[in-house]
């Protein structure tokens, strides 16, 4: 499972000009999920979300989890995470999960980060979503549930 992780102000994602998920100071998550990951993965990323420290102290340091601030997470579902661009021009989604799969545990991750009392908006899964963000820092991080980063 891989995910892009983004501090943000405020996000938003709108299907069909109707936004559908909203948060403000907290995170925004792009989620992809691969043809071999399990609920294994899934746990360890919604772990990761809420207990990840990068938001600023009194002393401006990153020391802050999202839980820590009351701040939510938006999550977004985005196989293109696992596109390969390594050849040719067009990528390759072999290492994508089937939608089946992928939607299972997208939506894992989803109860297990609201499991933590972390309020959660999500996108909706295989929609044509249009996500807007303002970020804070900028700061992002990737996240590989196979440590492959």
């Amino acid at each position: 499972m891989r995910a892009v992780i983004q501090r943000v102000l405020e996000a938003k994602v709108e299907v069909e000009g109707s936004v559908i998920g909203r948060i403000g100071r907290g995170l925004l998550v792009y989620l992809g999920v691969g043809k071999d990951d399990a609920e294994k993965d899934a746990e360890f990323v919604a772990d990761k979300l809420v207990n990840l420290r990068i938001f600023a102290d009194e002393a401006g340091k990153m020391n802050r989890s999202v839980i820590k601030i009351g701040g939510g997470v938006l999550l977004v579902s985005n196989f293109t995470l696992h596109g390969d661009c390594r050849k040719g021009r067009r990528p390759s989604f072999d290492a994508a999960a089937e939608p089946t799969l992928a939607e299972a545990l997208y939506e894992k991750v989803i109860a297990l980060v609201a499991q933590s009392d972390v309020p959660v908006a999500k996108g909706s899964f295989g929609a044509y979503m249009q996500v807007s963000s303002i970020n804070d820092g900028p700061v992002t991080f990737l996240l590989d549930s196979g440590r492959l980063f």
